[in-house]
């Protein structure tokens, strides 16, 4: 296995639009196994992580979790996929980001945000490619769910409603 270099590139990236709000995409290819970005911002405490309501904490392990929020991060704006094209790599204390495969020009770097992360926030919206071919399914059952609803308050209200008479 190849030793991996902690010295992010100097790759010439770009946030845009993406499925999922903004993204982080490559203008110029990068090599499999190249360090991209740093993932950046201010070292907070426990308590300070149980009262955030930040989306961009990164726990480095027990008792280190950065905020990513800050907008000089530029790594916040990578965004999760089920079929990641980067890898996050903990190397003392700091976090760096690494490419799993070679990066076209105009690709979205993502990697993967975890089990845990996922299952609470992203399992029902997760718009990745991998994910995405499953996404009309669940789409109409919360469809099917949500017309039960107004199927049941549309009955009630007619039921509370006196008919008129011809």
């Amino acid at each position: 296995m190849t030793r991996l270099s902690y010295k992010p590139g100097d790759f010439d990236l770009a946030v845009r639009r993406s499925r999922t709000g903004l993204g982080l995409y490559a203008n110029e290819p990068i090599p499999k196994g190249s360090c991209v970005i740093e993932y950046t911002g201010v070292e907070i405490t426990k308590e300070q992580e149980e009262k955030s309501r930040s989306k961009y904490l990164f726990e480095i392990h027990s008792r280190k979790t950065i905020d990513g929020a800050p907008r000089w991060n530029t790594a916040r704006y990578i965004n999760h996929s089920c079929r990641p094209n980067c890898e996050p790599n903990i190397h003392k204390g700091r976090v760096y980001i690494h490419a799993k495969r070679n990066i076209k020009p105009g690709e979205e770097l993502a990697y993967d945000y975890g089990k845990n992360y996922f299952n609470q926030y992203l399992k029902d919206i997760c718009a990745c490619p991998k994910c995405k071919p499953e996404k009309p399914a669940a789409t109409r059952a919360a469809a099917a769910r949500v017309s039960a609803k107004t199927v049941r308050k549309t009955a009630k209200k007619a039921e509370a409603k006196p008919r008129k008479r011809a």
